[in-house]
């Protein structure tokens, strides 16, 4: 079982975004491999510090995971709080938090660069949007989508970068009043890649990238809501160079509207219309469910208003503990034309006891039907 990632950091629910930056940076300059060479353990620590900053520094994703747990990022991919993160994730995303302590790469690997000095380029991101409907947020669904992404051409070459002779940085030497003092900073020419195009084929752009299209599949799992976001690794686009990797595909989850279902967290409601002489007389209606058909009974003299609960007939939690509710709001429907029959005999029951209302301590009102069903 993952562990909480409150935890992994040290701090409570209640820090604030500044807080949690500083647990991290106190954990990760612990754990760093640089400090505890061929220490698995410390290794381990060091990604799994990484991964809880990940999610707890965006408040979207904090957001998610107050609410669901790791569950909020099951089928994800990788990176975002559904898997372990790699090293070259980690320096290329938060070097910056180590730079102030350790002169912006001191330590081998520090501020995003390797041994060398050299970074990992990435890819930048792409983000789409997956319109589901209710029936597929209920049962989870592989969906099957065309993605337009840079890659590297075919028959590209990348050579060593002239400005830094590979390493990805440039020294500056300047004279203060403690003696001359030595800085290193990112390679404006190769971006700190270390690299620089060589040989580029005919429609390829600058950087010896062209757009491909490719069908991405997407595991989405059930229970998912509006705006939800996946992170599918790898298949956003290419950056340059040997030593680079691919961005990745972000998944917004946009929920279509259901002709006669409402959603409403993880419960569902729906609207029963019947007549008259069926809340008279009671009987049973087939309705329609998520999971399917489901067939109900109606006592004698239900009233309009009345809420009937299908436990566990609403949509499945996204943590995997259960699903909602199905709530059925019962309508009797009063019919806007009458025959003349129809309307005599309505009038002969007009002084009728049996048809004055008479509320008794068992009908509740309507607020406290509302209440009843938030309880």
């Amino acid at each position: 079982m993952k562990k909480d990632y409150y935890e992994i950091l040290g701090i409570d629910k209640s820090a604030d975004a500044a807080a949690i930056k500083k647990a991290y940076r106190k954990k990760a300059i612990e754990y760093h491999p640089d400090k505890n060479p061929g220490d698995s353990i410390a290794e381990e620590k060091f990604k799994e510090a990484a991964e809880a900053y990940e999610v707890l520094s965006d408040p979207d994703k904090k957001a998610r995971y107050d609410q669901y747990g790791h569950a909020a990022f099951d089928g994800a991919g990788g990176f975002g709080g559904s898997g372990h993160m790699n090293m070259d994730d980690i320096f290329s995303q938060f070097g910056d938090i180590f730079g102030s302590a350790f002169g912006g790469g001191s330590f081998g690997g520090f501020g995003g660069f390797g041994g060398g000095g050299q970074r990992q380029a990435k890819g930048t991101s792409l983000r789409i949007k997956v319109k589901l409907t209710l029936e597929e947020v209920a049962n989870g669904v592989e969906k099957k989508v065309k993605v337009k992404r840079k890659v590297k051409a075919e028959g590209v070459t990348y050579k060593t970068c002239t400005t830094c002779n590979g390493t990805g940085q440039v020294m500056k030497v300047a004279n203060t009043v403690f003696g001359r003092m030595q800085t290193a900073s990112t390679c404006h020419t190769c971006q700190g890649t270390g690299q620089i195009i060589n040989q580029k084929p005919a429609g390829a752009d600058v950087e010896g990238m062209i757009f491909s299209e490719e069908t991405v599949s997407i595991k989405i799992p059930a229970g998912v809501a509006e705006g939800m976001q996946l992170k599918v690794s790898g298949k956003g686009n290419d950056a340059p160079g040997n030593n680079s990797v691919p961005g990745d595909l972000l998944v917004v989850i946009e929920e279509l509207e259901h002709e006669t279902l409402k959603r409403e967290g993880d419960n569902i409601h729906y609207d029963l219309y019947i007549s008259f002489a069926e809340a008279a007389l009671g009987g049973s209606k087939e309705i329609y469910t998520v999971t399917g058909n489901v067939r109900i009974k109606l006592e004698e003299g239900i009233q309009s208003g009345k809420i009937l609960r299908l436990r566990g007939k609403g949509l499945p939690r996204i943590n995997g503990y259960g699903s909602g509710d199905l709530l059925v709001h019962v309508n009797v429907w009063t019919p806007k034309k009458l025959t003349k029959e129809q309307k005599a005999f309505f009038e002969s029951m007009l002084e009728d006891d049996n048809f004055k209302p008479s509320p008794g301590k068992g009908d509740k009102s309507f607020f406290e039907k509302v209440k009843e069903m938030f309880s």
